[in-house]
């Protein structure tokens, strides 16, 4: 028998609750594992809660991140007292999650944990971190050159991450936030300075004046439209979320006329090779989870995190232990 939050169709909108099951309910999957960390999520919260449909089909254990132990594998590659890591591919949407002590999960998932990364912070990281560094990826992949580099939405988990990692890789970060009285937070992260998301949430020019010398934006609509327009020649922005509306109000001058690029970051679908290197750099860095990020929460306290995580309430991460 194992615990797990389990969202069923008994109630209208589908809600999670806690459930006690066994071993041999958990779906199809080439390796089991022992999860001993998972995370809290926008996208779990939202399951959770029944406020968007993230649940594919019925009953589903949410929890987009799974980190664990395994003990039992069909596939080359991974062996029992493997730790290993896994984001995205329709977890905890399609797929039974790792919001649960167990898990079974397809092997091309999976990531081996790297040298230097605990599975506690592995999960502290998590999609938000690996999004992030997905994100930086691509900024230097495009040639990102010395300057202020912004980062919208700094002060939620993608934000929180893009702000550590820049600063860490020697990038001097600009953070937007729409809460002040996280400033110390993000300076402490890194930040070289703070703006008001006010700054950049009105309609402005097609053309600004040219300041960004790269950007992560996790906010989207008008945001990454002025984000776009404020880029300097040759700079890209790598977008990489929707917090302010799927709609893209821009011109086509900035990439016309300034060169900038727009490049999508999309960690659900990632390769498993690029997943390797994210993974592996994230390990590398002086601090991977720096303190103030991430706070521990216990499984049983995950459907009452989840209602803050909608409200603003958290900052940075909540790592989910399953024993608990």
């Amino acid at each position: 028998m194992f615990q797990a939050l389990l969202i069923s169709d008994t109630e209208d909108p589908p809600k999670a609750t806690y459930a006690e099951l066994e071993d041999e309910q958990l779906t199809e999957g080439e390796v089991a594992i022992d999860v001993e960390f998972s995370s809290l999520n926008y996208k779990d919260a939202l399951a959770i809660t029944g406020t968007a449909p993230i649940a594919r089909r019925l009953p589903m254990i949410p929890g987009i991140d799974v980190a664990g132990t395994v003990t039992e594998s069909a596939v080359a590659g991974f062996a029992p007292g493997d730790q290993v890591i896994a984001t995205g591919h329709g977890i905890g949407e399609k797929h039974w999650g790792g919001l649960a002590q167990r898990a079974r999960l397809e092997g091309e998932w999976l990531t081996a944990l790297p040298a230097g990364l605990s599975l506690h912070d592995a999960m502290a990281v998590g999609t938000a971190g690996l999004t992030a560094m997905l994100a930086v990826m691509r900024l230097e992949e495009e040639g990102l050159e010395p300057g202020e580099v912004l980062v919208t939405g700094a002060g939620g988990g993608v934000g929180s991450f893009a702000v550590a990692i820049l600063a860490a890789r020697g990038h001097e970060v600009v953070a937007s936030t729409g809460r002040p009285e996280q400033e110390g937070y993000l300076r402490e992260l890194g930040a070289a300075s703070v703006i008001d998301r006010a700054e950049l949430a009105e309609p402005g020019k097609a053309l600004g004046k040219q300041r960004w010398a790269g950007a992560v934006d996790a906010v989207g609509g008008q945001t990454l439209a002025n984000v776009c327009a404020t880029l300097r020649y040759g700079g890209t922005v790598a977008a990489c979320g929707n917090a302010g509306g799927m709609k893209l109000p821009a011109t086509v001058a900035p990439f016309i006329l300034r060169g900038v690029t727009l490049a999508g970051i999309d960690s659900v679908e990632a390769a498993a090779e690029r997943r390797a290197v994210a993974w592996e750099r994230i390990a590398a860095l002086d601090r991977a989870v720096p303190a103030s990020v991430a706070e521990d929460i216990a499984l049983s306290e995950t459907i009452a995190a989840a209602e803050k995580v909608l409200a603003g309430q958290v900052r940075g991460r909540l790592v989910v232990d399953p024993s608990r």
